[in-house]
């Protein structure tokens, strides 16, 4: 009745407008034109009931009946808000990804967010139409997240479309139980007869209740036909500076002791090799061989033509060399420990790595802790410290050498993946070292002022990455394609690898930490079909020796109109692949273009909706609820390391902060940008999540303004793999308010403290990185870099929230 009263005054008021309303089965009705509908419903409760000019959420569902054509979300999504008027837009919990608009077994069926995640959930029928919305159309994915459940499918044939290749997934169709079709690019293909058997129910003739059409997330045991090479056995490799500068940060005394205690949890199996090179001069090379009673050290002085002083006992297999690896753990740090040698022949010891792995492939972990002083890539210092705080421009965010690249190019061809940790105080031209991991999928690693006197803080998060590092899962010569439905393609990657077509990347390592993103365009148009998918397939040698192939699927519905695509925005992941999108502008062009180009993006997408969507003449500034974030998030990304300008950032630290964005998956990044800041003092048990007989309170999301914070209270904020803080006067630990700094929480036998505790444990287990615990006292000056991560607030350099709210309507206006 409402519906049909509705048209009836709309033809009444507007004759010239039209509502478009489907009904293909009684109470199932399709509104099209949503911002219409939307616009409608204002304009009808501010004439008829002299209500509030924007409709809340229960007016829209009212007006739209609780029919199952319009999803309740959706309505929600489209919600106007005033961003000017309603300043308390952050949820209770951290945000979740929006879910798509399927049906329930569709639903049921697709990849997780936390693995595969689109920026735009509803996917645009033509470019022209995804030009309108000015939203970018982009994935993100973590592709080799550790995951507590995996379905692992042994089968003589792996069944794929003999047209685009795609693995088979939840969401093709068959025909009959002989026929399946493509839902990437429609060809029907044939059931081969032995997958006709269910291994699972061992039943016959059920195709569609197999394993791999049940899920969308599911791992193969590769045959013959997807190895070039037997597959190799893990390997790694350590390159260590003993350099004086390194020697005196006191990282290699935790290097050797966390290897020792972690050698037994390395992944592997019976034939893992080691192998240990270390520098600073000269290059040091360690035998190892089993039949010998000490480690033996070689030294190659020559660094302009180096060469391998002995091919068969540098890499050994750590099950017979156990011991011998033990020695030279111990007595490494003592080896040097009078050192005054303060040159670093980085280059050549990269160079003489390479060599020694190239026959088998595996893991080079380097670690380095000045500028690199002689041989091939030595560097000279590039930073003007006089420009750090400098708003007009950032210089040297790129390479000063290729020397780098290319040896990292060469690493990846055989199967070569280069870690690097870099502890440096000093400028160490880290826009060049990088690129040593970026091309060869490894990771990087900064410590800006470790040292085991000075920084003992910084000290304990390298030895918990360290240990991260060396017991996570590792995958070898692996290769990732990702595929998409007819009609759309790739044309940007990011992250760290080597492109090896247009879809292929070579991933000499993977790891469980590391993400990716792409950038999208629509080529054809999807008018004919109501779905699109994306399948991402990463092909691997576990560190057991076996080939298998992890696939991921995910499904989004096509959609027609501008409303939708807005409805099914997810800012997170826009956010994110725009973060990436800044990093490589800036590299290419400027960082002034590219934080113009961020704030851009807002002023473009929100004039989008404002003047195609929306209808509303009102003043203010207007978004949909699901894109109500967007500007706290792009301000957020303004006031970062990475791009912010006016404020003092060494160069090291902005590169490094450049890489954690290109390489970061989504969860990681987002907390980064916007860390999740708790009140911890008047924690209680309302609203609290029971798990395991364990009670785990879920305080409110609290804004990042020092407006939320006071002096008498504890605060709690998450900023990730950065560690996070507490900040307050700890009234309540009492016995460690001594103290500027704490990495962990007293366990008194109090309720607050208990509930506290449960609360950093429910945390850290929702994490597959390392973190450390840092206890700031309100009077420490410590507390300095935690106000850093309260983007709301104005600082000498950069807009407060509200500043930068009227700066962007400003910019829609002109």
């Amino acid at each position: 009745i409402l519906i049909w009263s509705l048209m009836k005054y709309m033809k009444r008021s507007w004759p010239t407008k039209t509502l478009h309303v489907n009904t293909f089965v009684w109470g199932h009705i399709s509104v099209v034109d949503i911002g219409s509908f939307l616009s409608l419903t204002v304009r009808l409760t501010t004439s008829c009931l002299s209500m509030q000019p924007f409709p809340n959420m229960s007016q829209l569902s009212a007006a739209l009946g609780g029919l199952s054509g319009v999803p309740e979300l959706e309505v929600e999504a489209l919600r106007p808000v005033n961003l000017l008027q309603e300043r308390n837009l952050l949820p209770h919990r951290p945000l979740d990804a929006p879910e798509p608009n399927l049906n329930a077994d569709l639903k049921k069926a697709n990849c997780s967010p936390d693995t595969f995640r689109c920026t735009l959930t509803n996917i645009p029928q033509t470019q022209a139409l995804l030009n309108k919305a000015r939203l970018p159309l982009g994935l993100l994915l973590h592709p080799f997240r550790d995951l507590a459940q995996l379905p692992v499918i042994t089968s003589s044939t792996i069944v794929r479309c003999r047209s685009c290749r795609t693995y088979i997934n939840p969401f093709v169709s068959f025909l009959d139980q002989r026929r399946w079709k493509c839902s990437l690019c429609y060809r029907v293909n044939d059931v081969p007869d032995e997958f006709m058997y269910n291994p699972v129910t061992r039943s016959y003739g059920e195709p569609h209740k197999r394993p791999e059409v049940q899920n969308s997330t599911v791992e193969f045991i590769a045959s013959s036909d997807y190895m070039l090479r037997p597959p190799q056995p893990a390997v790694y490799l350590f390159v260590l500076d003993v350099s004086h500068n390194a020697v005196d940060a006191g990282y290699l005394d935790v290097f050797c002791q966390t290897l020792l205690e972690n050698l037994d949890k390395m992944p592997g199996d019976t034939r893992t090799r080691v192998g240990f090179i270390s520098f600073n001069s000269t290059i040091h090379f360690y035998n190892l061989h089993e039949s010998l009673s000490q480690p033996q050290m070689l030294v190659v002085s020559d660094i302009d033509d180096i060469f391998i002083p002995t091919h068969d006992s540098l890499l050994v297999n750590l099950k017979e060399s156990r011991a011998l690896v033990r020695v030279l753990l111990t007595s490494l740090p003592g080896m040097f420990s009078q050192t005054r040698e303060t040159h670093s022949a980085l280059g050549p010891a990269l160079q003489a790595a390479y060599k020694l792995m190239s026959s088998t492939g595996g893991r080079v972990s380097v670690f380095q802790t000045q500028l690199p002083t002689l041989g091939a890539g030595l560097l000279q210092s590039r930073e003007d410290p006089n420009q750090r705080s400098s708003t007009k421009g950032v210089q040297h965010l790129g390479p000063a050498t290729d020397f780098y690249k290319k040896l990292a190019l060469d690493c990846s061809g055989q199967q070569i993946g280069v870690d690097l940790f870099l502890l440096s105080s000093q400028y160490s031209d880290l826009a060049s070292l990088a690129c040593v991991s970026k091309y060869s999928a490894g990771s990087i690693f900064y410590y800006p002022s470790l040292h085991h006197v000075h920084n003992p803080a910084q000290l304990d998060k390298f030895q918990k990455d360290l240990e991260r590092y060396l017991t996570r899962k590792i995958g070898f010569e692996a290769v990732m394609r990702i595929r998409c439905t007819k009609g759309l393609s790739i044309h940007t990657f990011h992250g760290n690898f080597f492109v090896r077509s247009t879809d292929l990347l070579s991933l000499a390592n993977v790891n469980p930490d590391s993400g990716f993103a792409v950038q999208m365009s629509i080529e054809e148009s999807m008018a004919d079909t109501s779905l699109a998918c994306f399948q991402a397939a990463l092909l691997y040698t576990s560190s057991k020796g076996k080939r298998r192939i992890r696939v991921h699927t995910l499904c989004l519905p096509v959609v027609s109109q501008l409303s939708d695509v807005y409805a099914g925005a997810d800012v997170q992941a826009i956010t994110c692949l725009l973060a990436n999108m800044a990093i490589d502008r800036s590299i290419s062009s400027s960082l002034s273009d590219a934080r113009d180009a961020l704030v851009n993006a807002v002023v473009d997408s929100l004039s989008a909706y404002k003047n195609t969507v929306s209808n509303l003449q009102q003043s203010g500034l207007i978004a949909p609820a699901a894109l109500c974030l967007f500007p706290l998030y792009v301000l957020a990304l303004l006031k970062q390391k990475a791009l912010r300008t006016g404020t003092s950032t060494k160069l090291d630290e902005r590169v490094f902060a450049m890489c954690e964005f290109k390489s970061q998956p989504l969860q990681q990044i987002m907390r980064t940008v916007h860390p999740d800041l708790y009140r911890l003092d008047t924690i209680s048990d309302q609203g609290a999540l029971h798990l395991n007989d364990c009670i785990v309170p879920q305080p409110h999301l609290l804004h990042l303004t020092a407006e939320k914070l006071t002096r008498e209270g504890a605060f709690l904020m998450d900023c990730g793999s950065v560690s996070p803080a507490i900040c307050g006067s700890f009234c309540f630990f009492s016995s460690f308010v001594s103290y500027e700094y704490q990495t962990q929480i007293p366990e008194l036998e109090t309720p607050l403290s208990e509930r506290l505790r449960a609360l950093l444990a429910w945390l850290q287990d929702s994490r597959t990185f390392s973190s450390t615990l840092h206890i700031v006292k309100d009077d420490a000056s410590a507390k300095t870099s935690f106000f850093q991560h309260l983007v709301e607030d104005r600082s000498e350099s950069a807009f407060s929230y509200y500043e930068f709210l009227l700066h962007i309507q400003q910019q829609m206006s002109k």
